[in-house]
Formats: structure tokens, C-alpha cells, sequence
């Protein structure tokens, strides 16, 4: 199927170096014969620090716990906003009925079946195929309808998909061409519609976080898993997301608390933010 990325079976199987950069060659030529352009955003070394991780990634203590502490904070900004934006009321079960979603770089699907369960039409894509299969096994042990796709932001808007809502959290930081990623998630977005993202922002307060404290410190995620200088502040973010055509309408910070071992929306952007933006036309 034209768009779909699809790696032999033979290949989920424990490999040696060589054999793991056979694959990711054979995605990137895919990826290539898909969008008949150079796939870069596509990170080789992203792909692989998170494929390593998928059998993990529900594990509410295990190397994805960070995300599972953002869990609460995130869906209730990504409610509010879009219930907002589209008229619905927040106190509704299902929220989201009605509309498609979107989820990038959705891993392991932690976010993704949060909005199925609030009743969109979710789709979940992710570069790495091990996140995807997880997250596939895990939506199929939940009884949930989710379309996964493994690939890339670019081939699916090759095809000439869009959907109301878009989440893109904690992704932007790890793509290797960010302008191509942005220009592929306005692409995806349909007039109208609503993008939401999150990322950790570049600071000295964000690496004594993200990188001392939760890499080498308190081991929350792997070492190595972030690069600080990929990092965006918000205000570089706004810039790059308005060449595509989305205007930021709003920017918050995500904050967490020693004491409630939890994350909330706060004003204090200095470590990490979520924000969202909307295309008009």
C-alpha cells in the first residue's frame, strides 16, 4: 500500500549492528520510493533508542515513566484546547467524537488511546516499527479501534491525509530536519484544525533538568536519550511553525512537583512547554 512502511518479518528478530543498519537503510530507501525526496527527518539514532524501549514503554515505572507522569497534565491541556477550539463541552465522556486525530511520534500509544477514549477517530505514527507493534498489541488487549502506521510525518501527508486535531509531544526535539517536520505537520492539518505540541525548551534550567537530573542523576530515561542543543524555546518554535502557515494562539509550561511526584500546566515555560496553533486557511 502506497504511503505504508513495511519491514519483513524476518527482521524483528535479535540482530547484529550490521543487520540493525540493513533495516534502517532498507526503511530510509522505502521512506525514499514513498516521498521521492531524501526522508531526513528521520533520525537513525532516534529510531533506535526508542525502538530498544518499546517492550517497556507501558510500564508506569519503567524507562517511559517520565511520560507517564506527564500523562495528566498533557490530556487535560490537549481536552481543554480542543474543546475549546471546536465547541465541545470539557465534562462530556467522549469529548472528541467526531473528529480525526492524529498522534506523531506516538510511540507506544500512551497518548494515542487517550484520544480514542475520548472518541476521536485516532492515528498513531511512529518512525520506529518495535513502538508500533506495541502499540498495536496493547490497543488490541484494550478492545480499541486505532489506525498505527509506522513512517514518517512526510509520507503520510504524501498521501494526502489530514486530520482535525494533531498532537506532536516531545517529538520535534528528536527529528533530524525540523522545518521539513513542521512543513509535513501543516500539511497533515486541515483548515481549521488544531495542532497541539509539547517540547522541552532550551535553558540552563532545562539541562540541569532534563539532562542532569533526569538522565544521569535520577536515571528517569536512558542517558543520552535527548540532545539539548536540539532543544527549541518557545519563541523559536512560534517562529518556525508561522513559515508554515499555523499561528501559535497559546503557550503554557508544564511543571513538575517533587512533592506530588506529578506534573501540572503552569506559566513557567523555563523547562518544558505545551502549547498549541491553528491553521486558518
Amino acid at each position: 500500500v502506497r504511503g505504508e512502511l513495511r519491514v519483513p518479518a524476518e527482521t524483528h528478530v535479535e540482530r547484529s549492528p550490521m543487520d540493525r543498519q540493513q533495516v534502517f537503510d532498507l526503511i530510509r530507501d522505502r521512506l525514499a520510493d514513498i516521498l521521492e525526496i531524501d526522508p531526513s527527518t528521520i533520525s537513525e539514532g532516534e529510531i533506535d533508542k526508542f525502538s530498544t524501549l518499546a517492550a517497556r514503554w507501558w510500564e508506569p515505572d519503567g524507562p517511559m515513566a517520565p511520560l507517564h507522569r506527564l500523562g495528566s497534565a498533557r490530556m487535560g491541556y490537549i481536552r481543554d484546547a480542543a474543546c475549546r477550539h471546536f465547541g465541545r463541552e470539557t465534562d462530556q465522556l467522549r469529548p472528541l467524537k467526531g473528529l480525526t486525530t492524529l498522534d506523531v511520534g506516538c510511540g507506544a500509544g500512551i497518548v494515542t488511546e487517550s484520544l480514542a477514549r475520548m472518541g476521536a477517530a485516532a492515528t498513531g505514527l511512529d518512525a520506529s516499527d518495535d513502538a508500533i507493534a506495541a502499540a498495536r498489541l496493547h490497543a488490541g488487549e484494550g478492545g480499541l479501534d486505532i489506525d498505527y502506521r509506522a513512517g514518517s510525518a512526510e509520507a503520510l501527508a504524501e498521501e494526502g491525509r489530514t486530520f482535525d486535531l494533531i498532537t506532536a509531544l516531545e517529538v520535534v526535539e528528536h527529528v533530524a530536519d525540523v522545518d521539513l517536520f513542521l512543513g509535513a505537520l501543516a500539511r497533515l492539518l486541515k483548515p481549521g484544525g488544531l495542532l497541539v505540541f509539547s517540547a522541552p525548551n532550551r535553558t540552563p534550567q532545562s539541562y540541569l533538568a532534563v539532562i542532569v537530573a533526569a538522565e544521569r542523576i535520577l536515571h528517569w530515561v536512558p542517558k543520552g536519550t535527548h540532545d539539548w542543543n536540539a532543544f527549541l524555546t518557545p519563541e523559536e518554535l512560534t517562529e518556525r511553525l508561522s513559515r508554515t502557515g499555523l499561528t501559535v494562539t497559546d503557550v503554557k509550561g508544564l511543571s513538575y512537583s517533587v512533592v506530588n511526584r506529578s506534573f501540572s500546566v503552569t506559566r513557567d515555560t523555563s523547562i518544558n512547554y505545551i502549547g498549541s496553533a491553528v491553521r486558518k486557511d
